[in-house]
């Protein structure tokens, strides 16, 4: 085997929040990829709406730099659980990872994933301790916990060896001990130079290229992006695509390109080691080969962590539905969810009995959310269901479900109802540390099942500064029902426009989601009831007017403002038997049976059962 020097193919990878994106920023300045004068916004990598207005990466993406003639290719992954399969996807491109740990806040649980899949594929780790100017920094207990890490996760001997840097990612500046001068990136571009190898090869060996993402163009159809592991392609070249069944699918490279940059470049030719981009192919998949056809031969393919979160996807089919999306059938949402699934390792689609309805498997709810939130601002209109823990059956026929290692930071004085609330919902916690800081962080193994739904509920109780991260841990026997909500529904029993009077007067009922003027249907929730049971009311009822008058003047109503409804609320609040009405402009609360008589009817049947 032969290295390509002239290469380096490196990932990023951390915990959501250490300053990966604000990095790669600073290495682009470094390496001239932007004038001096140039003006860029921050976290330029993040160029999705969603990734931008909510701080984090969604999606894997790639960039290239040079310094001192070397090409660097870079891989900016996410740092959320949910996103999982975009990180093991770009590990199969890379030579080594850059792994950037925050140095007041040290390892979290994204930080375990992501090292142990970058261990576990046998790649050289460069740990970079990033924001060394927090006035609670504290680098020399997180680098102690790296290693404590990198034990834990039965790193070897090399793996151990790793460099340590230190980083100021916002301004630009590494240093290979935290007290040395502070002036650029030359550190941390001279350690990638000189730890990370240069991608492998074997000269013998034909063309050969591992599919390890999907892109689209308007103008030259679908892109196969991923790495070159042996040989060299040309443009206008010839070529084979091999399926998972073994099927081959003849090509041609119409169009064949690098990344420079934040862009792409068109080239004639690309070495081994390269990650390019080859257009000329509709019908390839995430995990294909492309090879030449005299010698078809395929690599070994991704394989990710499998799902451990179903939601039902179906066709909205509440009385409003086509009033405000574009997109309202079936075979279109279908459609766009099998593209997800072509283009996300981590997502499948599933079939069910109802042909108007898909089963779309994931890593978590936030992974589901962003899905459905993209694909309502590309105009879909559609109804989700509450999402479910996929179980598994033991060998010996008991059920298993899968269990979330969950870390909690938060102020002492919240310690007592945040236990509380987590054993409630089979949770067991398996430590305890108090830094005499006035914060404590807790450890829980809680069925994933428990997590669904808890962030909003954990951030009310800790007063919005409590911090809770976790992982998918393994799987254990079913630890028991638990209540998921201990309030009912209020639901609409006619349709019409919700009226100030009618609500004034439900709002003793429990909490309100409807305003005046809103729409309202037969079947739709207008509000949580302060009971555990739900109720049908009547939203439209109007005063009765009569032409008498009264000694004073009528009393004007002034409701209690409404919470405004926000797609991650709505998933957690549904239970079994409601669905969330998804469209551009609107997010209601149904009952998956709309019709009152018949809900009641079913209600009575399930008591005599």
């Amino acid at each position: 085997m032969r290295h390509n020097n002239t290469l380096r193919n490196v990932a990023i990878i951390a915990h959501v929040d250490h300053g990966k994106t604000t990095l790669v920023d600073a290495m682009f300045r470094h390496s001239g990829v932007f004038r001096a004068n140039q003006h860029v916004d921050d976290r330029v990598m993040d160029n999705m709406d969603l990734e931008r207005e909510r701080g984090i990466t969604i999606a894997a993406k790639n960039c290239a730099v040079t310094w001192q003639g070397v090409k660097i290719n870079i891989i900016d992954t996410p740092g959320h659980a949910d996103f999982g399969g975009e990180v093991e996807r770009a590990l199969s491109m890379v030579s080594g990872a850059i792994l950037l740990v925050d140095a007041s806040e040290g390892p979290l649980p994204q930080t375990r994933f992501v090292l142990s899949k970058t261990l576990a594929a046998g790649l050289t780790v460069l740990v970079v301790i990033n924001k060394i100017d927090r006035k609670d920094a504290r680098p020399s207990e997180v680098l102690d916990e790296i290693y404590g890490l990198f034990i834990d996760l039965d790193a070897n001997e090399e793996q151990l060896e790793f460099p340590v840097l230190y980083a100021v990612g916002r301004d630009g500046v590494a240093m290979a001990d935290a007290n040395a001068a502070r002036e650029d990136l030359t550190p941390l571009f001279r350690a990638i130079l000189e730890r990370i190898p240069g991608p492998s090869y074997d000269p013998a060996e034909p063309f050969q290229m591992l599919v390890a993402d999907l892109a689209y163009s308007d103008y030259l159809g679908r892109l196969a992006v991923g790495k070159i592991v042996h040989g060299s392609v040309a443009a206008r070249e010839s070529l084979v695509c091999m399926r998972e069944d073994a099927s081959a699918t003849p090509l041609r490279v119409t169009r064949l390109q690098v990344y420079d940059g934040l862009q792409l470049k068109e080239t004639e030719s690309a070495g081994p080691g390269d990650i390019v981009v080859l257009a000329g192919i509709e019908d390839v998949a995430i995990g294909d080969t492309i090879c030449t056809r005299g010698n078809p031969r395929t690599l070994p393919r991704i394989r990710v962590d499998e799902p451990t979160v179903a939601m039902r996807f179906g066709i909205n089919t509440s009385p409003l539905a086509g009033q405000e999306g574009k997109i309202v059938q079936s075979r279109a949402i279908e459609d766009r969810l099998a593209k997800e699934s072509l283009r996300n390792v981590a997502i499948s689609l599933e079939q069910t009995e109802d042909r108007d309805a898909f089963l779309v498997k994931g890593r978590g709810e936030f992974q589901m959310a962003i899905l459905i939130e993209t694909m309502r601002r590309e105009g879909f209109e559609l109804s989700v269901g509450r999402p479910q823990v996929i179980l598994k059956n033991a060998t010996d026929g008991t059920v298993l479900e899968p269990i979330e290692h969950l870390y909690v930071d938060c102020d002492k004085i919240f310690m007592g109802i945040v236990t509380e609330k987590l054993t409630q919902r089979k949770g067991r916690m398996i430590n305890c540390a108090n830094d005499g800081t006035g914060r404590v962080r807790l450890e829980f193994y809680v069925p994933s099942r428990g997590v669904i739904g808890y962030r909003d509920e954990f951030l009310t109780d800790t007063k919005g500064t409590g911090i809770m991260n976790s992982y998918l841990d393994n799987y254990e026997l079913w630890r028991g029902d638990f209540p998921t909500r201990f309030f009912g529904s209020i639901v609409a029993d006619r349709a019409g426009v919700a009226v100030a009077y009618a609500l004034f007067n439900l709002e003793p009922r429990g909490t309100l989601f409807a305003e005046p003027g809103d729409p309202v249907y037969e079947g739709m929730i207008v509000g949580e009831h302060n009971r555990d049971n739900d109720i049908d009311v009547n939203p439209t009822k109007g005063k009765k007017l009569t032409n008498l008058r009264a000694a004073g003047k009528d009393e004007n109503v002034i409701l209690t403002p409404v919470k405004k409804m926000t797609l991650e609320y709505a998933l957690h609040f549904v239970r079994e038997d409601e669905l969330v009405e998804i469209t551009p402009l609107s997010i209601r609360l149904r009952k998956t049976e709309l019709s009152a008589h018949r809900r009641y009817r079913m209600a009575g049947t399930k008591r005599k059962v």
